[in-house]
């Protein structure tokens, strides 16, 4: 390991490690525009110049430069110093003086470099170069004059997001970043072209012109838009959320973020329910009441009705706490009717091992071998489909997939479509690929299906014949899709003794034998169309999505970005999400709903505060109480054997903008799905 000394400071680092990143250690900043540690590295701003002693009489690229023993190197230097100012006086020759009126202004690295390192007045008197912008999509708005050509934003879409439509062509003062066809950025990934541009040429389309930086509240706060639990700050100026963005977590979303992660929050003020509503039954239709009446109401239809002839439903979107408080409600009604699979999943939900992404997130990047069973990753959980892809750029893994055929932005092998393949190909894809840390990711589409039992049992014999799980690794993951899923399951949110699951509460909403309905959240499925008309339904939630329309009183709930809630993602992660702005109207947290719903009915819960609420789940489940850690479970047998179904494996996102109620109240998710997805079936029609 060589020694070197910085400033004269000695340090000790790994071979190849560069000067840079040493400087960084030791807690010296060396200025940059083109170096970033997720990329690879170009040095072509010249920025990052330092001094090597005894090396050639001129500055060295410190991005560039690996570390050699007994170096001495100097960061401050004169020579270094007017090193950078020239650089930085050549990268502000045609950049514009756009600084009052770019989105960049207040945090972008040009303005704070050409401060803290450049000259403080400029020689040039030309005229300036102007480039044209450039059409990326609904998503990132371009200003190309302003670009630097650091080429970041090409790197990342080649490396990162796997989508390489951008490029760097023309030489000199001619030289400019865009696509060689005109062609949208057609990547999940997309905004986070606008987080790696240090300057203002990438910035975001629908937060143009919205706000300054200095003036947003910022939280921090986790993604509920599937089952990964990114971390994520949102942005929020008095009770509009103005944007989200990421936030730094190596294990889960690294620093990136899904399109649909950003992008989706104006939905979040779209289509609000803000008040309660009940259902007239002499008109039919839904009628504005007070919180007083609406209790009320539900009180006076569920008084006499027998626990076993009531059941809820948990939606994909909700926190643990609200599905604590709704548990211990319908318990105490005596009611075992409950589910949280509304996406129609049959599995074996009393072995946590089974249903959880057990290798963890990052345990992808130490895999000799993927195997995908009936998911499509990019879809399902882009950051999990990022990690794939870099596993798969660093060591050039093998994976296979058995289902639906799809663009996955890496390689892989089509080995089969449905459940039969799974057992053929677990005989002989360990011999084939001679994998020591195989992975076996099923996708939730695997069980949202009649023979969805003896999936799950045929997919731990294959984990077993594989060598997925052994001492020291642990490769068998369920990608689930839904932010509330694993939360739901490890409090035991499913069909108690002798309960009704999903399938069968729906047909009693027929056959009569559901007679009172609870719907948290749950607008995955069409419940205007599934319910009978015989069946009493409270609908909680958020949006007037699919489960309101269905209603027969409404009690309006809080978004994500509005109160306090543990998520647990699909590694089994507990993770706090933090309320970042005020509900609408007379929107309410949903746990506080379900309180006072629980005086009405005579079955008080036994707390009155979210931190009473969560020692009584502290109690009862020690290990979703650590906060953002693993926890090892038990491998043991899981499923049911039984005969498949010949139909093949299919994704459960088909519509990637569109998935969730926020989403398709958002203007900007609807501008996706025309731009992209519209756009390209016309292309495909077009082919055909």
């Amino acid at each position: 390991m060589p020694k070197l000394t910085i400033n004269g400071l000695e340090v000790e680092v790994e071979a190849g490690t560069s000067i840079l990143q040493a400087a960084e250690q030791l807690g010296i900043e060396i200025p940059r525009f083109c170096y970033h540690d997720k990329l690879t590295v170009p040095a072509n701003c010249r920025m990052c110049l330092v001094e090597v002693e005894g090396g050639p009489p001129k500055p060295a690229a410190s991005c560039a430069m690996a570390c050699g023993d007994g170096m001495v190197v100097q960061t401050e230097s004169e020579m270094v110093k007017k090193a950078r100012k020239g650089v930085m006086e050549m990268l502000l020759i045609n950049h514009p003086l756009d600084c009052p009126i770019c989105d960049q202004g207040g945090e972008c690295d040009l303005q704070d470099q050409a401060v803290a390192y450049g000259f403080d007045r400029s020689r040039f008197e030309e005229n300036k170069r102007a480039m044209p912008d450039k059409e990326l999509g609904p998503l990132v708005k371009t200003i190309m004059t302003r670009c630097i050509n650091c080429t970041r934003c090409v790197r990342f879409a080649e490396e990162i997001a796997g989508t390489p439509v951008l490029g760097q062509f023309h030489r000199g003062e001619d030289a400019e970043i865009g696509t060689f066809i005109e062609q949208l950025v057609e990547t999940e990934l997309s905004g986070n072209l606008i987080d790696i541009c240090p300057v203002g040429a990438l910035t975001s389309k629908p937060y143009a012109f919205g706000a300054r930086s200095w003036e947003l509240k910022k939280t921090e706060s986790i993604d509920v838009h599937d089952a990964v639990g990114s971390n994520i700050r949102v942005d929020s100026r008095g009770r509009e959320v103005m944007r989200v963005l990421p936030r730094l977590h190596e294990d889960v979303n690294e620093e990136w973020i899904s399109d649909r992660t950003r992008f989706s929050y104006d939905g979040l003020n779209k289509a609000r329910l803000d008040r309660p509503y009940i259902r007239n039954e002499d008109s039919g239709k839904l009628e504005e009441a007070s919180w007083d009446e609406a209790l009320a109401f539900i009180a006076e239809k569920t008084k006499g009705v027998k626990g076993e002839n009531i059941a809820a439903l948990a939606g994909d979107l909700c926190d643990l706490e609200s599905m604590v408080a709704l548990k211990d409600l319908m318990e105490g009604l005596g009611s075992p009717n409950m589910d949280c699979r509304i996406d129609g999943g049959r599995f074996d939900a009393s072995v946590r091992r089974g249903y959880i992404f057990g290798s963890g997130i990052a345990g992808i990047e130490e895999a000799d071998a993927i195997l995908l069973v009936g998911t499509n990753p990019r879809m399902e959980a882009t950051m999990v489909n990022a990690r794939i892809r870099k596993a798969w750029l660093e060591k050039r893994i093998p994976i296979a997939l058995i289902g639906e055929a799809a663009d996955l932005t890496y390689p892989y092998e089509h080995v089969g479509a449905g459940p039969d393949d799974l057992v053929k190909l677990a005989k002989d894809y360990a011999k084939k690929v001679k994998a020591e840390k195989p992975m076996i990711i099923a996708g939730a589409g695997v069980f949202a299906r009649e023979d969805g039992e003896a999936i799950h049992a045929a997919l731990y014999e294959a984990a077993e014949q594989l060598g997925c799980v052994k001492e020291g690794w642990n490769g068998f993951n369920v990608l689930h899709n839904a932010a509330s899923r694993v939360g739901a399951l490890d409090i035991g949110f499913v069909p108690q003794s002798g309960g009704k699951g999903f399938h069968d509460i729906i047909a009693g909403t027929k056959d009569g034998s559901v007679e009172v309905l609870y719907l948290l959240g749950a607008d995955e499925f069409d419940a205007k169309e599934a319910i009978g008309w015989q069946s009493f339904v409270v609908y909680q939630g958020h949006h007037g999505d699919h489960g309101a329309q269905r209603a027969d009183v409404i009690l309006p709930g809080s978004a994500y970005t509005e109160k306090d809630g543990t998520y647990v993602n699909t590694e089994g992660r507990a993770q706090l999400g933090k309320k970042a702005v005020a509900p609408p109207g007379q929107a309410r947290e949903d746990w506080k709903i379900i309180r006072a719903i629980s005086e009405r009915l005579g079955h008080v819960l036994p707390y009155d505060t979210l931190i009473q609420l969560r020692e009584r789940i502290k109690t009862d489940w020690p290990h979703i109480a650590d906060i953002d850690v693993l926890r090892a479970s038990h491998w043991e047998s899981f499923g049911v054997k039984g005969k498949f179904l010949s139909e093949p494996f299919r994704s459960p996102v088909t519509h990637y903008y569109l998935t969730n109620a926020i989403c398709r109240a958002s203007e900007t998710m609807a501008a996706c799905t025309e731009s992209f997805v519209t756009e390209e079936s016309k292309v495909l029609e077009a082919a055909e």
